[in-house]
């Protein structure tokens, strides 16, 4: 008797924890609106569906009830999705909040690399890791952003006239080999061998952590991790990767002791930092110091994975969807060509494009601003509240998820007249110096915005400016018929398809 007394006594305090709980995110919704959710199994119906749909679901609903909406998951699993710009500084900006619970679920693949750490340790490899972005280091990979586009307009070129066809497919297999050389030194072909295991557990992942957040034993990772099949085929895939990675950094080392470059670590004070030829993100991890120590293997393993993760799809997605809109507003990729040739000339296909070159693309740069506009390629950043946050007057409690629908700032009619017109002029320097510095976040915002944006930047110029040099992109038949999905980033959900015509 006594032993059921007490577990009737645990039934009686999780009921009443969980009303207490659920009354005080009634009142949460109540005030910022949203889908009534169902009893324990909240909204997840509403997102019961195949990849896009969910994220078409997920904006049909911030534009009906937003601009900040309350989304309530299975039993107390809730999330307040904010999209104004005086909430989204709040977020951005608070002191006390970390990324969102969501990005745990990359942790068996990134551990806990820039991307996911928190605290000490984000300061720390935060500080380690800005010198690989320095310009003399970026010099240095846009000579790789050369080779591997020269690759992709060469494998473009038996498209030339002929039938529509996906560009995404090759903008991919580009970016992943850019970011493989960049990041670890080594090729993976992916543009000549797109059937690679690399290639295709990349793409595996990005969809197994899709279908993880909307899954109902989401908030349950023991429960996940022990009976879900899809936690199977994720470690099997995680345990792949790893592989690849290891391997990468072991023969680094190999070939650094060899040569004797490994002991001589380098401090960000050191010059040679930034004239060390053939420098990779890699090598700047191999050959530094963290309070007098080497980082350990599994310490550059997640760093290198993080920068894999971070800088293939998202460019991937940048280029992409400029290439869109440039098929389908012939006017700008016209001004674009006129813009190479007054820069490099008119026999400027074999052109070698340098950072300081790439700098003069202005115009470029204005059409790539305003289609990471439209489609900013991570359309939603997660915060995880370690403190209570005021947002509209009301009280958000700490533990709180709350989601930043980037996508939706971008398409603030108040900010961005006709907005979902494409219109480069909407970055000339009179239009942008009107705005708000919430107003624009393609990279996030904040001491966490993206630390490789001059790199993606450079990367998707690179790319345009050889693609329009060599081609006119001509929009594909079935263009119109776009549709758009999410999973670790935004992406044409049946590629983007085009046709080329050789440029005289």
């Amino acid at each position: 008797m006594f032993l059921q007394a007490i577990i009737a006594g645990t039934v009686l305090f999780l009921i009443i924890q969980y009303i207490r709980e659920r009354n005080t995110l009634k009142k949460i919704a109540k005030h910022f609106g949203g889908p009534k959710p169902l009893p324990l199994i909240g909204n997840l119906l509403e997102f019961n569906k195949d990849v896009p749909e969910i994220f078409e679901t997920g904006i049909r609903l911030l534009k009906l009830h937003g601009p900040d909406t309350f989304f309530w998951g299975l039993f107390n699993r809730y999330m307040l999705v904010v999209s104004s710009p005086k909430n989204v500084e709040k977020v951005l900006m608070a002191k006390q909040a970390q990324k969102s619970l969501l990005y745990t679920f990359l942790e068996s693949w990134l551990r806990t690399g820039l991307l996911l750490s928190s605290g000490e340790k984000w300061f720390q490899r935060r500080r380690i890791i800005t010198p690989a972005f320095h310009f003399k280091i970026l010099e240095q990979f846009v000579a790789v952003f050369n080779k591997e586009a020269d690759v992709m307009v060469t494998n473009l070129r038996k498209h030339v006239g002929g039938k529509e066809f996906d560009i995404y497919s090759y903008v991919t297999l580009m970016a992943l080999d850019s970011i493989c050389e960049t990041s670890m030194g080594t090729s993976v072909n992916a543009q000549n061998d797109p059937d690679n295991d690399y290639v295709k557990n990349v793409k595996s992942m990005s969809v197994l952590f899709l279908r993880r957040i909307f899954d109902p034993l989401a908030g349950y990772p023991v429960l996940y991790e022990l009976v879900h099949p899809r936690a199977y085929k994720t470690r099997k895939i995680v345990r792949e990767l790893h592989k690849f990675t290891d391997s990468v950094i072991a023969e680094r080392r190999k070939q650094l002791q060899e040569s004797g470059e490994e002991g001589k670590r380098l401090t960000k004070s050191d010059e040679n930092l930034y004239s060390k030829q053939k420098m990779t993100f890699l090598d700047l991890l191999l050959n530094v110091n963290v309070d007098g120590m080497p980082l350990d293997d599994l310490e550059i393993r997640e760093e290198v994975d993080t920068f894999m993760f971070e800088g293939h799809d998202t460019t991937t997605s940048g280029i992409s969807f400029t290439i869109y809109e440039l098929a389908r507003h012939q006017q700008a990729q016209d001004r674009i060509y006129d813009e190479i040739v007054a820069i490099l000339g008119k026999n400027n296909r074999e052109a070698d494009l340098t950072y300081q070159v790439l700098q003069e693309f202005k115009y470029l740069e204005m059409a790539i601003k305003e289609a990471l506009r439209l489609y900013p390629s991570v359309p939603f950043i997660g915060r995880h509240l370690l403190e209570d946050t005021e947002l509209d007057g009301i009280t958000l409690p700490s533990g709180m998820e709350v989601l930043v629908s980037i996508y939706m700032i971008h398409r603030n009619p108040e900010v961005f007249p006709d907005p979902e017109r494409y219109d480069p002029e909407r970055f000339s320097e009179d239009a942008e110096s009107k705005r708000g510095p919430y107003d624009y976040i393609p990279f996030s915002a904040g001491a966490r915005n993206c630390i490789g944006q001059r790199f993606a930047m450079l990367e998707m110029k690179v790319a345009l400016i050889k693609l329009i040099s060599n081609y006119r992109v001509l929009p594909g038949e079935s263009l119109g018929k776009l549709r758009v999905k999410t999973d670790l980033v935004i992406r044409p959900h049946m590629g983007v398809p085009v046709t080329l015509v050789e440029r005289d």
